[in-house]
């Protein structure tokens, strides 16, 4: 039976050859357009065809008209719960990147407004990142010391995320967004777990309240410089920060024993600041030792297209800079973006993605923003709270944050850092 021989009743032809002209041309359109985005513009009006080219690249006015009340409740409390999250984080990240505080306020102000109306994905929220922030201190920090020259420094990470967004907005135009596949899942896992480590580092500055800290982020010149400054250790600082650092892990643990109690994890980085910052005003703790931020500057967004260092001498590097963090500010926001997209099973566009990412963080570096993607950090809390990435949302947002930058009570730096 082994031995007998299957005829096959129905015989498959071999497809022709194609020429190689022909067989280039497909391949190259499987691989840059995929979704056939011009399938849609096929039989139609000059007009509709200009409706449809506007709703292509300005999403809003897609879903916009078919916005609801439901949407604006569940928007309305996400707005108020990502704004909570934005305050503390902006002032942190900045400090990370050995930015002044007001500058991370700012950097979650207009973003996010841009990418509403841009951006292809329902869920994500816009705001600085750790690991951006990180590699912004690291690379322009060997050109220019923050301490010594803050003016020119600060110049060169608004020209950097200049030209981060110009890289991302100009992937996006050319089709190129398969490129963040080749990120695999390992690397950027093991990416962000070490940039996590280093940020942890980097923190013991304000837990002990140090003034002189290294800049190198290695594990032995990080212990080297706390342990060679035991005598300048501030217990204050100390307590405080372990405290508020019990409180917020506390309520991370009882939101994963009940559910029903998310809403405390989400606001408890906001109640921190609050309870921080009145702690430190009404015992003068800046007097006891514990750093503050200080006055921060009132009013909405400068425009800091002056500030763009275009003629100065580190110009190659704020392009160096600019690249490498718009790489991976895109793969993480893509990534977070797709989680959300694969778990509420809708689409997102990738290409889409990449020009609005680009197109915001142009938008924010004139009105003095550094580069912003969509965070991990901000994921767990989001992902129950809202249906829909709408301008409400957006708008709650920049409304919280408009207060906040109307705020210039000192708040207290370990909160944060």
């Amino acid at each position: 039976m082994g031995n007998m021989e299957y005829e096959c009743p129905h015989r498959v032809a071999i497809p022709p050859s194609k020429p190689l002209a022909k067989s280039l041309e497909t391949s190259l359109k499987e691989t840059f357009f995929p979704d056939d985005p011009f399938r849609q513009f096929k039989n139609q009006p000059l007009s509709r065809k200009f409706v449809l080219a506007l709703q292509y690249f300005v999403p809003i006015l897609e879903w916009a008209p078919r916005y609801t009340f439901d949407f604006f409740k569940s928007d309305f409390i996400a707005g108020i719960t990502i704004a909570s999250l934005a305050v503390p984080q902006g002032i942190s990240y900045a400090n990370l990147a050995n930015l002044p505080p007001i500058i991370g306020l700012y950097s979650s102000f207009v973003p996010p407004l841009v990418y509403a109306m841009l951006g292809s994905s329902k869920d994500l929220a816009v705001g600085t990142v750790a690991v951006v922030s990180l590699l912004i201190s690291s690379m322009l920090g060997k050109e220019v010391n923050p301490n010594q020259n803050p003016t020119l420094y600060l110049q060169l990470a608004l020209t950097s995320t200049f030209f981060a967004g110009v890289f991302q907005a100009s992937l996006g135009l050319l089709r190129l967004g398969f490129i963040v596949d080749f990120l695999s899942h390992a690397t950027i896992v093991g990416f962000m777990g070490g940039a996590a480590t280093v940020v942890c580092l980097q923190q013991l500055k304000g837990i002990l309240g140090l003034v002189h800290f290294t800049h190198e982020t290695d594990l032995v010149s990080v212990m080297r410089s706390i342990f060679t400054q035991i005598h300048q250790w501030r217990w204050e600082s100390g307590v405080l920060g372990c405290c508020f650092l019990f409180f917020l892990l506390l309520t991370r643990y009882f939101s994963k024993k009940k559910t029903v109690f998310f809403w405390i994890n989400a606001m408890a980085p906001l109640t921190s600041l609050i309870l921080g910052s009145l702690l430190v005003f009404l015992t003068h703790a800046e007097k006891h030792g514990v750093q503050v931020i200080g006055q921060l500057k009132k009013g909405l967004n400068p425009l800091s297209v002056s500030e763009l260092a275009f003629g100065s001498p580190f110009l190659m590097a704020a392009i160096k800079t600019g690249i490498i963090t718009g790489v991976i500010g895109l793969a993480e926001g893509v990534a977070v973006g797709r989680s959300f997209a694969i778990f509420k099973n809708y689409h997102i566009d990738g290409n889409k993605e990449m020009i609005a990412f680009g197109l915001m963080n142009i938008a924010g570096s004139c009105t003095s923003c550094y580069l912003t993607a969509g965070p991990f950090s901000l994921r767990r809390n989001f992902v129950k709270l809202t249906n829909r990435k709408t301008l409400s949302r957006t708008k709650t947002t920049k409304a919280t944050m408009t207060y906040r930058s109307s705020s210039s009570r000192p708040m207290k730096r370990e909160i944060f850092t």
